[in-house]
């Protein structure tokens, strides 16, 4: 018994050294300092041109990499390398190229590098996540899941408003997706006291106030006490869902919606 627990310590360790979260980034070749008032010129910049894709910290954002990892910025010195690939970019892999001067590469490239350098600084290896560290659920025991009682098949289908959705969405972004959905907003109407109804998008609600946007933009708050008031959250169920979950529930639920391709 002792033999399994440490072979099965052993497959656990190895499987989370695999993780490229969870092992450090490269180190910088040559280790490089910048000017704070160049640092501040290329966070701007980044953030205009770059920050979309990898995020406004570098770290990994929608669709590009975490740029604290990338072995690119690990062996660059100064921009040698960064400045090149901004200008002819990576079309193949979906980065534009860019027309920029060279103090905006070399600002880029010192708030890149002194980004770096923060999460070094920071210690540990994980930094962000991806797909290989979510994909630890059963997509099997997640269809069933999926399909139970009072879970997400009372709203979604998987042949219909999910259909393809693993081909859509991958890794983090289709976890969050799922657990923290935005977009559709909640409609509310309020009953006033003399029965006439007023209905909109619902702006906020707490305690003592209630307040929608109406059709045309307008805003309208009553206090809780002299209204009555619906609220239709076409979202409500993924919150709801989230004081049931398991941690192995999210994952097989995550494993299913991958496999709708």
């Amino acid at each position: 018994m002792l033999l399994s627990a440490a072979a099965a310590t052993a497959q656990e360790q190895a499987g989370r050294a695999q993780s490229p979260a969870s092992q450090r980034p490269p180190e910088t070749v040559k280790p490089q300092t910048y000017s704070s008032e160049l640092i501040r010129a290329g966070e701007g910049r980044f953030m205009a041109e770059c920050g979309f894709c990898h995020g406004r910290d570098t770290a990994g954002g929608e669709t590009g990499p975490d740029l604290t990892r990338s072995m690119l910025v690990a062996e660059d010195f100064r921009g040698d390398k960064i400045a090149p690939l901004l200008r002819s970019g990576r079309v193949e892999k979906g980065m534009p190229s860019f027309s920029l001067t060279v103090e905006d590469t070399d600002a880029i490239a010192a708030f890149i590098h002194d980004q770096k350098t923060k999460m070094e600084a920071v210690g540990g290896g994980r930094r962000g996540v991806d797909p290989e560290d979510l994909d630890t659920g059963n997509a099997e025991d997640g269809r069933s899941y999926f399909n139970g009682p009072g879970t997400c098949s009372t709203c979604h289908s998987a042949a219909g408003d999910l259909a393809g959705i693993g081909t859509r969405l991958q890794g983090l972004q289709l976890l969050q997706r799922m657990l923290y959905p935005t977009g559709a907003k909640a409609k509310v109407t309020v009953t006033l006291p003399s029965g006439n109804t007023v209905s909109g998008s619902l702006a906020s609600r707490d305690e003592f106030a209630i307040t929608l946007t109406d059709a045309s933009g307008e805003r309208a708050s009553w206090p809780i006490g002299d209204v009555k008031f619906t609220i239709d959250d076409p979202l409500a169920g993924h919150f709801e869902q989230l004081g049931k979950y398991t941690d192995h529930d999210m994952h097989n639920v995550y494993a299913y919606l991958q496999s709708l391709r």
